[in-house]
């Protein structure tokens, strides 16, 4: 009533069942609100181009990020059992990759686990770790009897042991080292499929072997953080649907300890897809079932005959653990075989592995013989030397040489001026964000760290030279709508060291700089170290 009672007596009438009469000052009042209202719109509704507001919880000036609750401490925003239970068993679908929307995205920063203490220096931390920062008693507990791992006062400890190799690592890289060269710089880069807590990446490392090991979460949560923490190359992820975030023939061996991997299931897409990664020449492991294992014996026939279908030469069968030579030649296909495998088509990139699904089709290299186990350099002559697949860039080598000679500046600008503890036990773990061709990654090889390098998982696709020089990575997309505010849990790295460089040249300088940021903080531990090289605007960001 107050306000009608404020009208002119000639426009009342329209609330009270007259009919309403449009003068030339309603026109001009109906025109002035909508003005109002579009302004309003463009001063606080945030834009594309505005980062830090595209993040609600965090002011333009002056804000913070609030904590999580604690019991968000375990919070792996794309690999979350709570969305995941929710979605299909078949395939494994439910344990791959899901990320939050941006309505379910959490805007705040994961607390440490009470008691958390500086991680335990390398190499030390390959056989203790803190108990307080990973406070899980169930492997220890279950698989204490097989020498994974077992609590000893205010520490895990790791004897080196596995489910088939409860005796340790080291006497099972022996036996292997029969049947692989694991002792001659041949082989540097390898691929272990469900690792438990890393245990034989581990104690490869003291062969110059670099292994990238990986587990899905599970009822143990997640056993790669055991092996981050350790100081081990590992990596949250699952072998379901999609092809594995890996270029084509980016490992020397590919290695399953009782992964339980069905690989000939489902038309043999895991094995097509172990094959995709294998380096021609290089060598297929697997120990545990279903090689010589009871009750399995179909399945154990129907491995041999994938392997065979592919023209892999098995090397031997020792116990209950069979090695495959992959053909240092390109594909044997086309051939009869009982499994109707064929080659893919042109259409198909065999580097392509961001989100792309797995194939029922042998993938066809492009520069299979020259980046075959025999014809790559040894390890460490290889680290030096552009490989073929540098020409994905127009004038590779070149920038190859180029990039690696900036790095060797750069490095030396960092430890002596900025005073960044490379080369001491206080790093471990680093993270190029930006990788290109591993040139930072190359320039700190002799220093007692590995680097997982990240490469955006659109063109160019220069991570297979990455692997071509020993060194390993991983496609990611830093900027993916879907997966705020944690773009890459499954990269579950407990990262002392991150490095990013020239993101404003990834996607236009339109990503979520708080976003990047809060995932950052989610994989690093404390105290932790980040170095930006990149724009002035981002910087101050």
């Amino acid at each position: 009533m107050g306000l009608l009672s404020s009208l002119p007596p000639h426009r009342r009438g329209a609330f009270s069942g007259g009919g309403w009469q449009w003068s030339f000052l309603d026109v001009v009042w109906g025109v002035f609100l909508i003005a109002v209202v579009v302004f309003l719109a463009l001063v606080f509704t945030p834009r594309r181009g505005d980062p830090i507001l595209t993040t609600p919880s965090v002011a333009r000036a002056g804000g913070t990020v609030p904590p999580c609750a604690a019991s968000e401490v375990d919070l792996l925003p794309c690999e979350d059992p709570r969305r995941s239970s929710r979605l299909s068993r078949e395939m494994n679908y439910y344990r791959e990759r899901h990320c939050p929307t941006r309505g379910e995205a959490l805007a705040c920063l994961v607390p440490p686990p009470r008691g958390y203490r500086i991680p335990v220096p390398w190499p030390e931390s390959l056989h203790k770790i803190w108990h307080d920062n990973m406070p899980y008693g169930k492997i220890a507990e279950r698989k204490g009897h097989q020498g994974w791992m077992k609590h000893e006062g205010s520490y895990f400890i790791f004897p080196g042991g596995g489910t088939m190799f409860p005796d340790g690592a080291e006497q099972y890289i022996e036996k292997l080292s029969q049947y692989v060269p694991m002792k001659t710089g041949v082989i540097r880069t390898g691929l272990d499929m469900g690792c438990g807590v890393a245990s034989f990446g581990g104690f490869l490392l003291k062969e110059n072997i670099m292994t990238l090991s990986f587990a899905p979460r599970d009822s143990h949560k997640s056993q790669i953080q055991f092996a981050l923490e350790r100081g081990v190359p590992a990596f949250l992820l699952m072998l379901g649907t999609r092809r594995l975030p890996f270029p084509a023939q980016s490992f020397d061996f590919v290695h399953c300890s009782r992964c339980l991997i069905p690989f000939t299931a489902y038309n043999g897409s895991y094995f097509i897809e172990a094959d995709r990664l294998l380096r021609h020449g290089g060598y297929l492991i697997i120990s545990g079932p279903p090689v010589r294992w009871k009750n399995q014996e179909k399945e154990w026939d129907e491995l041999q005959a994938m392997a065979g279908a592919l023209c892999y030469k098995l090397i031997t069968v020792d116990g209950n653990t069979a090695i495959w030579k992959k053909p240092a030649e390109a594909s044997c296909l086309p051939n009869q075989n009982g499994f109707g495998l064929d080659l893919c088509s042109t259409d198909y990139d065999p580097d392509e592995a961001w989100y792309f699904k797995l194939n029922k089709c042998v993938s066809k290299i492009s520069v299979a013989e020259e980046t075959a186990i025999g014809s790559i350099l040894k390890w460490p002559d290889r680290l030096s030397k552009p490989s073929a697949r540098a020409s994905v860039i127009n004038n590779g080598a070149n920038l190859f040489e180029v990039d690696s000679q900036k790095w060797v500046r750069r490095v030396s600008y960092y430890k002596k001026s900025l005073g960044v503890k490379l080369g001491s036990t206080n790093i471990r773990n680093v993270m190029d964000m930006n990788a290109f061709f591993g040139g930072f990654a190359a320039a700190i090889i002799s220093d007692p760290v590995w680097v997982m390098n990240v490469v955006p998982g659109q063109k160019p696709l220069t991570l297979g030279v990455i692997y071509d020089r020993g060194l390993i990575g991983v496609y990611h997309d830093w900027y993916e709508s879907n997966s705020l505010p944690m773009p890459m849990p499954h990269l579950d790295i407990i990262s002392t060291f991150l490095y990013f460089v020239g993101f404003h040249l990834i996607d236009n300088f339109t990503y979520n700089v708080v976003t990047v940021y809060l995932c950052l903080t989610l994989m690093q531990t404390y105290p932790e170290f980040t170095c930006v090289s990149d724009k002035i605007a981002l910087i101050n960001q």
